[in-house]
C-alpha cells in the first residue's frame, strides 16, 4: 500500500528551544506506527504538525499521498484521540458521540449506525444513556477513542490513549485499536509504554529531543540496538544478574566453573525495548 504519511525534515522551534529537528519518516497504509519517546522527547508537538493543529517551520507534511495538514480531506479523513479528554461530562455518552458525528455530517441512519458500532468498538454499548461524569477514567478515554474512529477515518492518532487508566481499560482500548488496524484503518500510535508498542505495532520510531534515532520492528530494534541478554542465577543463597551479548557462552563458563554446584535457578532475559532506548539514547526511559 502507499504512504499514507511523509514527514520531510520538519523542524519546530518554541522560544529558541528546537522541539523537532529536522524529523523525516513516512507511514504505510494499514499499519499501526508506533512513536516511542520519553515526556518532553517532542511527539505531542508532532501530532499537532500532522494535524494541521500546528505549522511545522520548515520541511512538508504530506498526507493521503496529495494532501497537507488542515485541507478539507485530511481533517475529514483523520480522526485524532488526544491526551486531553474532548468530552462533554454533562452529555450521556451517545450524546457525545451524536454530536462529534453531526460535526461530521453524519446524519439519520448513518449516524445512528455510527454510534451503535463505536460503542461497540470500545466496549461501551451499555453504558450509552449514562453521563459522561459518571465515568471511570477508563471509561472516558475509551470513549475519547470512539470519537475519533466514529467517522471511520482513513488515519487514526492516538496520542498517549491508556495514560492513567486501569489494566482492564488498558486491555479493553488495546483489543479495540487491533480491531481498528484489522479493520484497515492506519493508526499512528504514540505512547512510553514500551509492553503496548511490542504487543501492536508494525514499526517504531524512536524519537529523543525532537530527532528520529531509530526506525524499525520490534524485531529489527532488538536484534541492531538490543545487545545484551541478561543473565541471573542464585549462588550460595544470593541473586547474581550478568549482562552478555553472547549468552550462550557465559552459561558454558558458569557451568563449567569451580562454583558450577552452588549454581541454580538460572535463566535469561532477552533484550527488551527499554534496553534499546537506553543503549541510543542512554538515559532512561520515563524521566
Amino acid at each position: 500500500m502507499p504512504d499514507i504519511l511523509i514527514l520531510d525534515q520538519i523542524s519546530k522551534q518554541f522560544d529558541q528551544s528546537k522541539v523537532i529537528n529536522q524529523l523525516s519518516f513516512s507511514v504505510k497504509g494499514g499499519e499501526i506506527f508506533g512513536l516511542l519517546g520519553p515526556n518532553g522527547a517532542g511527539k505531542t508537538t508532532l501530532v499537532n504538525i500532522m494535524t494541521g493543529l500546528l505549522n511545522a517551520d520548515q520541511g512538508t507534511v504530506t498526507l493521503f499521498e496529495k494532501h497537507a495538514p488542515g485541507d478539507n480531506f485530511a481533517r475529514a479523513n483523520i480522526g485524532l484521540a488526544s491526551q486531553s479528554l474532548a468530552l462533554y461530562e454533562d452529555l450521556t455518552a451517545a450524546e457525545n458521540l451524536r454530536f462529534f458525528g453531526k460535526m461530521h455530517a453524519l446524519e439519520k441512519t448513518a449516524l445512528k449506525t455510527a454510534v451503535s458500532q463505536t460503542l461497540a468498538v470500545v466496549g461501551l454499548e451499555d453504558r450509552a444513556n449514562q453521563r459522561v461524569k459518571e465515568f471511570s477514567g477508563g471509561m472516558k478515554r475509551r470513549l475519547n477513542l470512539a470519537v475519533a474512529i466514529l467517522h471511520k477515518p482513513k488515519l487514526l492518532i492516538l496520542d498517549e490513549p491508556t495514560v492513567g487508566v486501569d489494566p482492564q481499560s488498558r486491555n479493553a482500548i488495546m483489543e479495540s485499536i487491533q480491531t481498528l488496524s484489522d479493520q484497515g484503518h492506519s493508526i499512528i500510535y504514540t505512547t512510553h509504554y514500551m509492553e503496548e508498542v511490542e504487543k501492536l505495532c508494525d514499526r517504531v520510531a524512536i524519537i529523543d529531543k525532537g530527532q528520529l534515532v531509530a526506525l524499525d520492528s520490534v524485531n529489527g530494534l532488538l536484534q541492531t540496538h538490543g545487545k545484551n541478554h541478561r543473565i541471573r542465577y542464585s549462588q550460595n543463597n544470593k541473586v547474581i544478574t550478568v549482562d552478555s551479548d553472547n549468552p550462550l557462552q557465559k552459561i558454558r563458563e558458569l557451568l563449567n566453573s569451580e562454583q558450577q554446584a552452588r549454581i541454580s535457578n538460572l535463566s535469561v532475559q532477552s533484550p527488551t525495548l527499554e534496553q534499546v532506548f537506553l543503549n541510543l539514547t542512554g538515559r532512561e526511559l520515563r524521566d
